[in-house]
């Protein structure tokens, strides 16, 4: 017995070199995309097809414009998340709410922070008068996720709404008249 032998099959399929490509497994077509090496009859069918011309400026940059604008509607759409999760975290004042609450507040004032620099890929001379909408609707949308967050921080107690928030600053009444009364 050989050492070879000893080993599993697989291995000793590893280190063999394949078989060489029979008539009938050259009779099936490749997968579309694949280009194998293009000799004879396949040659000419890829030379007739046209080939994929660049995309002129315009064109990049009305897909620039375009996905920016899914870059400036993504805060829209975490709005509704992040509202089902401020409404199921409840109004205590526990661990997961308050972690969520700061969540809901440090990412829309990064957001806002780096709103230059989320554009930057997208902007050209060309769509630098475009680019402002939408650095404006982006601005929006992460104030609409702050406001959300307000409205969480108040539902929890912890904005001071109340004139019982503001007690330490109020001074005791002085009575115009008292009342006395004798048996």
């Amino acid at each position: 017995m050989t050492p070879k032998s000893s080993y599993p099959k697989w291995v000793q399929e590893l280190h063999s070199p394949p078989n060489p490509k029979t008539k009938a497994a050259s009779t099936i077509r490749d997968p579309p995309g694949f280009s194998a090496s293009l000799t004879g009859k396949r040659a000419a069918l890829s030379k007739s097809q046209p080939q994929h011309k660049p995309p002129t400026p315009e064109e990049t940059d009305i897909l620039k414009v375009k996905k920016s604008w899914e870059v400036a509607l993504a805060p829209a759409k975490q709005l509704p998340m992040n509202a089902i999760m401020m409404y199921m975290s409840g109004n205590s004042l526990q661990i997961f709410s308050i972690m969520m609450v700061f969540m809901l507040f440090k990412n829309p004032l990064q957001a806002l922070m780096q709103t230059n620099a989320a554009f930057t890929k997208y902007e050209t001379p060309r769509t630098r008068s475009k680019m402002w909408v939408v650095k404006a609707v982006y601005v929006l949308m992460n104030c609409v996720a702050l406001g959300l967050g307000i409205w969480k921080v108040n539902g929890m107690g912890l904005l001071p709404t109340t004139r019982s928030d503001w007690l330490a600053w109020e001074t005791q009444r002085e009575p115009l008249e008292r009342a006395v009364f004798t048996f």
